[in-house]
Parts: C-alpha cells; structure tokens; sequence
C-alpha cells in the first residue's frame, strides 16, 4: 500500500510539473526558416502568375480568393470586398499595440495583355528554368505582392511584436487608373486607412550592373499625371470608291500629324533637378558635369540636343504625348462617318490639364476635331517620409555599400496617387534587383525575375517593414 501511495505521488507531480511547461505533451513546432519560406515565395509567384487577371478584364476576384487562402494558412484575418462583379481587392491586417501608425504594404493584381506568340515561355504559365521564373506579372505587380505577403507571414511565424498595424492591400484596376481598386477603397473604405501613416508601392527598386552589384537604390516620390484624350473626327462616310472632300479619317490623321510635330517646353521640376544631380558621379563627362544643374545645363544647344535624345531623359523633362490607338472603319470599302485616336498624355508636376487641353487645341486648329478626357487625376507628390527614408538608406548602407538612396520622378504612374491626394506619404519602393535592361520587361514580352531577387525581396521587404514597425 506504502509503495502505490508513493507511486501515486510521484505521478501526480509528474502531471504537475508537465502542467507547468508551454506545450507539454504536444509536438514541438518547426522552428523559424528562411530557407523554407524562400522556397515558399519561388512555388507562390509561380502560382499566382497562373491566374489570369489581364486587364481588361480584370477577373481580380479570383487573385483575391487564392492570397486570401494563404492568409487563412498563416492565421492573418484577411477579406476580399468586391468593387464590381468580378473585380475583387485583398485586405489583410497583422495588429500591431498603436504605438506607431500603421504600414500599407500595396501591390496590384491585375496585369496587362500578353501575346503569347511573342513569349519565349506561356506568359501566364508561370514556369521555373534556370533559376528565372518566367510570367506576365512577374515584375509588375505579383512578385511585390509575395514579397510584402511573406514578410508578413515571417513577422506571424516569429510572433514578434509590432507596434504598428501591418497592412497588405492588393487592388484591382491599376493597370486602368484604378477606379475599382486603390480609387474605389479609398473613396468608400476610407476607415480602412484613418491610422495609416505610410504606404510602400511599386515605383522604385535597386539597380544593379551586369556584375550584380548595386548602382542605386531608387526610391519614387512623385509621379506624372496621366491625361487620356480622345480624339474625334466625323466627315461625309460613302464607299471607297468614290471618296469625298470631307472625310473623317483625312481630317483626323491631318490633326495627328501637327500632333506629332509638336515638341513640348523643356521644364525641368526640383524632383527631377535633385534626382540628377544625385546621380551624377555615377556618370561620365560631360554628363557628370551637366546633372550636376540639369536645369543651367538644358540652356546649353549642344548638351540639350544629347539629353533629349534618350526617350527617358526627355521624358523627364517635358510633358509627352504619345498616339496609342487610330480606328476608323470596320470594312476596308466604307468611308466612315466617325474615326477616333487615342492619345497618353503624360503632365509634369504642376501641370494643368485644362491649360494643356487648350495648348492642344491651339495645335489641332481645326474646331470640328472633338476632345474627350477618358482620364485625369491631380498631380501628387508624396508627404516626406525622413524615417522610412532613412531606414532604406540604413538597409543600403549595409547591405550594398556605396549604393546612393535617390527619389526620381516617375514617368509612369501607380496607386500612390490615391494616398498622396489624402496626405498619407506613399513611396515607391519594391526591392527587386534588377538590371537597367530589366525596365524593358514590364509590358514588355518575356516579363521575368531571377529567383534571386525573389528571395532577396522577401528577406529585404521583412527588414525594412521590421524596422519601421517593430523597432
């Protein structure tokens, strides 16, 4: 009886002591791996490259459905609100104590058209050869999005305490000016985003040689606006064999040409001023000398004349309009009654679009030719930011020393408009590392990223978002 009474004992502080250790009895959890969450990010983007979101259509819904499951995976609470039918945005939330404001990690899911005739691998096939994964989206916007989705999945599985929310927001419609993503969630959520003080976009990421060593980390601060005309002619329509003295088409194309024959003002803004001469040393003479004050050296013929021979340079410099679409008759034998181009038109900061409306219409000089704006929106140029500026110049520092931190204008536009219009500092920064060449893929055939700058991505988008939050 003595000796059961002392086993008794001796099993009953076992049960005590077992009661007192975190997670007794249950099988240990895997411990924290990079590794494991690199491989991850490779198997992910290959997948949600699959998902076909060309836009038009968009079909975003279904992007929204796939990052949601793997959100639920990780135990971040996460929703999917629809804009329209089949136009879907993410929302996922990782609490922080509100200490800080919260960090909005943007992406968007939909993509533009992809000719697979043209692709050396299926543009949405998302396949993995030579350590390249190979897709439309790949670039802009989806290998963001695994970026800023596994950083967040790194800070759950480490359970490290943050003290601002961490936010990952993927929109729809960015590729059309975003008015059921980033444009309809600002506009009708706008509680979504009250204690938001920083969004990080696309727009920026570190350049790098044919070496592989970083040249520059660029980080965008302003954009040009888009200004989207349309134009239209209308004429006597007939057959084509017995053509007219006022027909659509003629009157549309002679309206084109003095388009065309249009060079705007050179203007060089103070992003754009500061940019250059941020990147002079990296330059050759006469350049290094001539970025050091672009806007003294633009008054010189011989330097202007060699500046503005590179689409970009010129591009950052002066308003552009570029002709993207002509349609007149459907049959090659009748005249029509209607022809119409297309017009992007590209405003520098500070532009006003009526102003270049009218300076257009003064070029056209014909009253019969109609204008329609199919899409503008103010220009806007992010709040500063000194702390996540500083905390990307830090992670430069050690990561890719000698590599200047620069904030350019950006000629294309993103969803940072929609925040900047509200006073919430949007900075374009994805940290893919890439080739000057690269800039060629996005929109371009053979959209593609190394795994390298994957798995980079992931661990430099963790670090920087760490220190903004957790620190």
């Amino acid at each position: 009886m003595k000796a059961k009474s002392s086993a008794f004992r001796i099993l009953m502080l076992t049960v005590i002591l077992l009661a007192k250790i975190p997670n007794a009895g249950r099988a240990a959890e895997p411990a924290f791996s990079w590794k494991t969450l690199e491989a991850e990010a490779v198997s992910l983007l290959s997948r949600y490259i699959q998902i076909d979101t060309t836009n038009p259509p968009g079909n975003e819904i279904k992007a929204a459905a796939f990052l949601k499951e793997v959100f639920d995976r990780e135990g971040i609470e996460a929703r999917v609100i629809e804009s329209s039918s089949g136009r879907g945005n993410i929302y996922a939330r990782i609490r922080g104590d509100g200490s800080k404001k919260a960090i909005v990690l943007l992406n968007h899911m939909d993509v533009v058209p992809a000719d697979a005739k043209f692709w050396k691998e299926a543009p949405f096939g998302g396949s993995i050869k030579e350590r390249v994964i190979w897709g439309r989206g790949a670039l802009d916007d989806k290998g963001a999005a695994i970026m800023e989705l596994l950083a967040m999945a790194a800070f759950k599985r480490q359970n490290i305490s943050l003290k601002g929310d961490v936010i990952f927001l993927g929109t729809a419609d960015e590729e059309a000016g975003g008015a059921l993503g980033a444009g309809y969630l600002t506009d009708k959520h706008p509680e979504l985003f009250k204690d938001v003080g920083l969004v990080l976009n696309e727009g920026g990421g570190i350049r790098i040689d044919e070496n592989g060593r970083a040249r520059v980390y660029i980080v965008s601060v302003a954009e040009k606006t888009p200004l989207w005309l349309k134009l239209t002619a209308s004429g006597m329509p007939g057959h084509g064999s017995t053509p007219g003295n006022s027909l659509a088409v003629n009157k549309l194309i002679s309206a084109l040409n003095r388009v065309m024959s249009y060079q705007s003002p050179i203007k060089v803004v103070p992003e754009v001023q500061k940019f250059y001469a941020d990147t002079a040393n990296e330059e050759t003479e006469p350049r290094r000398t001539g970025y050091l004050d672009l806007r003294k050296s633009l008054e010189d013929p011989t330097f202007r004349s060699q500046f503005i021979k590179d689409p970009r340079d010129r591009a950052s410099v002066s308003n552009t309009i570029a002709i993207t679409g002509i349609k007149g008759s459907d049959k090659v034998n009748v005249i029509p009654a209607v022809a119409t181009a297309e017009l992007d038109v590209r405003l520098l900061p500070g532009e006003d679009p009526k102003a270049f409306i009218n300076e257009l219409r003064r070029i056209i000089n014909d009253e019969s030719i109609k204008i329609e704006v199919t899409l503008s929106f103010p220009a806007a140029t992010s709040p500063p930011h000194p702390e996540a500026m500083k905390v990307i110049s830090d992670f430069a520092k050690t990561n890719d020393p000698g590599a200047p931190v620069v904030a350019p204008l950006l000629r294309g536009f993103t969803d940072c408009h929609f925040f900047r219009e509200k006073g919430i500092p949007c900075l374009g920064f994805m940290p893919h590392r890439s080739t000057p060449s690269a800039e060629g893929l996005v929109h371009g055939v053979d959209e593609r990223v190394s795994v390298e700058s994957l798995h980079f991505g992931v661990r430099a988008m963790y670090e920087i978002v760490r220190e903004l939050v957790a620190e």
